[in-house]
């Protein structure tokens, strides 16, 4: 951080993170070897936390990534015993076969099985924690892990595959699935996979790595079914009912690993079904669980898989997406963020806590940042008559994923590419090129104060503010230029204004009409009428009845001011 100045008090994503890793150290049950809850319910008096079967290598997976996203965010360094307690039980679970492997409860009658949903969080925090810190011990697990992972595939001449959810020491439960060549849910169990794993060869060149992204992929494509010819989920039950989380970040995996071996039918191929997904959706960021039985459930993770996957493509060249993006950023993920928890009701007592299993201990206290486990398009409690009703409102993954999300925004706001930066969000962020202080939603204006020399500058501007009535404000060693966006030549790939060089001091004010309107979403046949300030929702209804969402934005006329500074790094994480 340079001096404090006055900027705009306006979403600053480096700030949600630090709340975040509130909730990641609170979460910790330090009662039971601080393994982390997996599930609140706050509508309960008092509200309570639990603990469930992916306690283990999914959510310390999760958190592990998490903190570690947020703290390179943020600089914050609260809770970092509790994050060391993560680690060092992280690596307990795995077991001689390289495999991380889930724990006996003492309240739950589970066998210890390697199941395979965890696994991608375990590879994924093992990959952000060797790019953190470099360390060798940590390269030396991840290999094991990886090479087990191929180990364990079933090998087909064309595709690779895991014939159950669950592997034992002793090997695959069924031979007769591999002979039948039962591949369960392969999105949940092998899609996902892909992404991790692809970071992972790009950082260390790991061919086991790259050779289970390659078979993988191949075998979602062109053997599984899991997407239907016109891009659809499939969603019969074997294919958990098209459950979204899986299918979109199975489509995340896929569009990294297009864009890293170049294949420009992969990537068209994810964008099918990418823009098949978001008619499913709101445009604000409101995702269905699935097509059936969880379709009123919407995970912060799949908005999180939107989001990641819309950045792949837009940096592909199908640069639409990076309005979709911003829109997702703004509105719903930052909605699904728990900071207000007065309707909460919470205990400082213990006697009612069950070891190993539900604490009611501080609960709105400890939860503070986290994330919208299940939730309404207008209401961070979902309560609704149809599907199963009332779930889980806090659920740990959702927690990590939705961490994450704040990190791919942050990180790919301002971007450098041979020479060229761009400012593809319009949202507060700080970098060793330039600073963007955003006045959205109240006016429509950005402001770009440079620190280097730059010899090629371009700015996203949303569609909805045209072009002719764009205008920009140079100002360099006191010198004054104006330009409007009605020029010729100022634009590159569609939505870009092109500002040319820039120079170190300099500051370059854009400014462009806001758009008001309002727009009819529609969430698995329930339709809300939203009202649009920009990119940011500003009003829905109807009101949400237990947590509205929506409901409490405040604009104004001119941006509120206070005083701060923007996070700037001379390296940063890339992911």
């Amino acid at each position: 951080m340079s001096e404090r100045r006055l900027i705009p008090d306006t979403l600053m994503l480096e700030e949600r993170a630090a709340h975040a890793i509130n909730a990641m150290i609170g979460m910790a049950d330090r009662d039971h070897n601080f393994i982390p809850f997996f599930a609140a319910d706050l509508m309960h008096k008092p509200a309570f936390m639990t603990h469930g079967d992916w306690d283990y290598g999914s959510s310390h997976g999760r958190m592990i990534d998490g903190l570690i996203l947020a703290r390179h965010m943020s600089g914050e360094e609260f809770g970092k015993e509790v994050e060391e307690r993560y680690r060092a039980n992280l690596l307990s679970f795995f077991k001689e076969d390289g495999m991380s492997y889930r724990q006996i409860n003492p309240t739950h009658d589970w066998e210890p099985n390697a199941n395979l949903i965890d696994q991608r969080a375990v590879i994924l925090s093992l990959t952000s924690w060797f790019m953190e810190s470099g360390d060798l011990k940590v390269k030396e697990v991840a290999d094991r892990h990886v090479a087990a992972l191929k180990r364990i595939a079933i090998k087909e001449r064309d595709v690779w595959y895991y014939p159950a959810s669950e592997y034992k020491e002793t090997g695959w439960p069924s031979r007769n699935a591999i002979q039948l060549r039962l591949a369960p849910d392969p999105a949940a169990f092998c899609g996902r996979l892909v992404m991790p794993l692809l970071k992972y060869h790009e950082l260390t060149g790991n061919q086991d790595a790259f050779e289970l992204c390659q078979f993988f992929t191949a075998l979602i494509i062109e053997r599984s079914g899991v997407f239907n010819q016109d891009g659809s989920f499939n969603d019969s039950l074997a294919y958990r009912s098209g459950h979204f989380h899986t299918r979109i970040g199975t489509l995340d995996a896929i569009a990294r690993f297009g864009a890293w071996t170049g294949d420009a039918a992969m990537l068209a191929w994810v964008k099918k079904s990418y823009d098949w997904a978001l008619t499913k959706c709101t445009t604000f960021g409101w995702t269905p669980g699935d097509l059936h039985e969880q379709a009123y459930e919407h995970e912060t993770c799949s908005l999180v898989d939107l989001i990641a996957t819309g950045i792949t493509l837009a940096q592909s060249g199908y640069v639409e997406y990076w309005g979709t993006v911003e829109r997702f950023l703004r509105n719903h993920l930052a909605e699904s963020q728990l900071l207000d928890l007065d309707w909460v009701e919470e205990t400082d007592d213990k006697s009612c806590d069950i070891h190993a299993n539900k604490s009611f201990y501080k609960v709105a206290e400890r939860t503070r940042g986290s994330f919208a486990g299940y939730s309404a398009p207008n209401d961070f409690v979902c309560d609704v008559i149809e599907g199963r009703g009332h779930m889980n409102d806090l659920q740990i993954c959702c927690l990590g994923s939705g961490t994450r999300g704040l990190f791919m925004g942050w990180s790919h706001t301002i971007t450098e590419k041979k020479g060229t930066i761009s400012v593809n969000f319009l949202l507060n962020r700080g970098s060793k090129w330039l600073d963007v202080s955003s006045y959205l939603p109240h006016e429509g204006k950005v402001v770009l104060d440079i620190h280097t020399d730059i010899s090629r500058l371009q700015i996203r501007i949303p569609e909805w503010a045209g072009f002719t009535k764009i205008k920009y404000v140079r100002e360099r060693n006191g010198e004054v230029i104006e330009g409007k966006g009605s020029e010729a030549s100022s634009w590159v790939n569609k939505h870009f204004l092109l500002l040319g060089s820039a120079v170190a001091g300099e500051k370059i004010t854009v400014t462009f009409p806001l758009s008001l309107r309002k727009t009819l979403e529609n969430a698995v046949g329930q339709t809300f009428e939203t009202e649009w300030r920009g990119d940011d929702v500003v009003n829905i209804t109807p009101k949400g009845k237990k947590k509205p969402l929506y409901s409490g934005r405040q604009v104004f006329e001119e941006a509120p001011m206070r005083t701060g500074d923007y996070r700037r790094l001379d390296k940063e994480f890339v992911w």
